[in-house]
């Protein structure tokens, strides 16, 4: 049977910015949903401290490129809490290839990382769909300043959260009025994936990111998180692209 707690779903939550918006909603008192694709282990961990923050929490392996395992999510949280109130797209990938060298990437790279930040997304909507019309729920997708600047990790990368600015926005008018979505915009954000990816390249691009932002500051995790759950409860906020870049875009102050 339903419980009285709501329940959310965060794809790729077992570190980083998503396990930063499970925890604030489990400090909330909800029950949340942890999705890794390979770190069980970790998953797992982040799942005990949702639990010691006062909600409730379950961990669902699965890739969301994959449709089956997509559904297979969002029935563990319907077998266990009867109900999903929010879903967040936070799972991601990407290949890390300078902007200007084209040849740096090929037609499998594109394919991989638009199935998992553009079609995962989609799916997992899909998937969700019913138990979100049922509860008049909510879609937070995590894209990136990059989709609107031309920046980041690689060109695919750029154009996969384009496409996902594009799918919100979409959702927003075909979900409506039963389900509420919006995409948060982050820009530089202190996360170990990031900092992997760029590896020596990372302490100058974040300084450089520093001086450029109005706000002089990068973002942590739960710099997003918290726009994240703030979207996921504004009952009248939907199809809105939400960019959080400490004013980077605005240029040094």
């Amino acid at each position: 049977m339903p419980g009285d707690r709501a329940v959310f779903v965060v794809t790729g939550s077992s570190a980083g910015v998503g396990a930063a918006t499970v925890l604030l909603l489990a400090r909330r008192g909800s029950a949340v949903v942890v999705n890794c694709t390979k770190s069980a282990a970790e998953a797992e961990e982040t799942a005990q401290r949702c639990v010691s923050a006062g909600g409730e929490a379950l961990v669902a392996r699965g890739d969301v490129a994959q449709d089956a395992d997509c559904r297979r999510i969002a029935a563990a949280a319907l077998d266990r809490w009867g109900r999903i109130d929010g879903l967040v797209n936070n799972a991601g990938t990407t290949k890390f290839a300078p902007m200007r060298k084209l040849d740096a990437l090929d037609a499998a790279d594109f394919q991989r990382i638009y199935a998992v930040n553009t079609i995962g997304a989609y799916q997992m909507v899909r998937a969700c769909e019913a138990p979100l019309r049922t509860a008049r729920g909510a879609v937070v997708n995590v894209s990136s300043i990059s989709s609107t600047m031309g920046l980041g990790s690689s060109v695919a990368y750029a154009c996969s959260k384009g496409a996902l600015n594009a799918l919100t926005i979409a959702l927003a008018r075909a979900l409506g009025p039963d389900i509420r979505v919006n995409a948060v915009l982050p820009g530089f954000t202190e996360t170990r994936w990031l900092k992997q990816g760029l590896g020596d390249a990372y302490e100058p691009a974040r300084e450089a990111y520093r001086k450029q932002s109005a706000l002089q500051s990068t973002l942590a995790p739960e710099d997003v998180a918290e726009a994240i759950v703030a979207l996921l409860h504004a009952r009248k906020i939907t199809g809105q692209l939400l960019t959080i870049d400490a004013g980077r875009a605005l240029g040094p102050a």
